[in-house]
């Protein structure tokens, strides 16, 4: 059996209350999940309250002690692992910047991963913000931009994710970034984002 295939396997077994699959599994995904963290966190400084190894950890308890996940296979998980880490990103800078905040907005530049320093907190809460907004009009577009800004997902990837094609996936993370672009752009006071 493939890699992908152990994977769907131990979701399942993990599923119908194995409990050996989970170290096992863990064994399976630990780098992945480590790029992923990885890819969210690039770019920090040193002496980051946030490490990827924290954010990977954190992510792993979540995932695995939420009992009502129906696990489907390696994409479906990755994809709530993609969500869980912009959920506890978008925590940790709520936590750290509710001081901060005072309404004002700032310039966010729409990337393919997100970058979280100190120095960054707001740009989290605001794309936040705009990214409930798109869920309300197209909920597809809200899971491409989840998946490839917090979750650092190739556009392969959101495609296997959401059973679309990959041009499928191109269009709409192009229309999805636009639509932020001029979202977050007429809301900061110093124009669109560069997207």
């Amino acid at each position: 059996m493939d890699r992908p295939g152990n994977i769907t396997t131990l979701l399942r077994q993990l599923r119908q209350g194995d409990s050996s699959a989970e170290e096992r599994l863990l064994g399976l995904v630990y780098e992945d999940l480590r790029r992923l963290a990885q890819s969210c966190m690039r770019g920090e400084r040193g002496g980051h309250t946030l490490q990827p190894t924290a954010l990977l950890h954190e992510t792993w308890m979540r995932l695995i002690r939420d009992s009502e996940i129906d696990w489907q296979n390696r994409a479906h998980f990755f994809a709530l692992a993609a969500r869980a880490m912009r959920r506890i990103l978008v925590e940790y800078a709520r936590r750290r910047g509710s001081a901060k905040r005072g309404g004002i907005r700032a310039r966010v530049e729409l990337t393919d991963g997100l970058v979280v320093s100190e120095d960054q907190i707001e740009r989290i809460l605001v794309v936040e913000e705009a990214l409930d907004e798109l869920q309300g009009l197209d909920a597809r577009q809200a899971r491409i931009v989840e998946m490839r800004f917090f979750g650092g997902l190739t556009e392969d990837e959101v495609a296997a994710v959401l059973g679309l094609t990959t041009r499928a996936v191109k269009r709409d993370w192009q229309m999805a970034r636009a639509w932020l672009g001029t979202r977050l752009g007429a809301d900061g006071a110093s124009g669109p984002p560069d997207v």
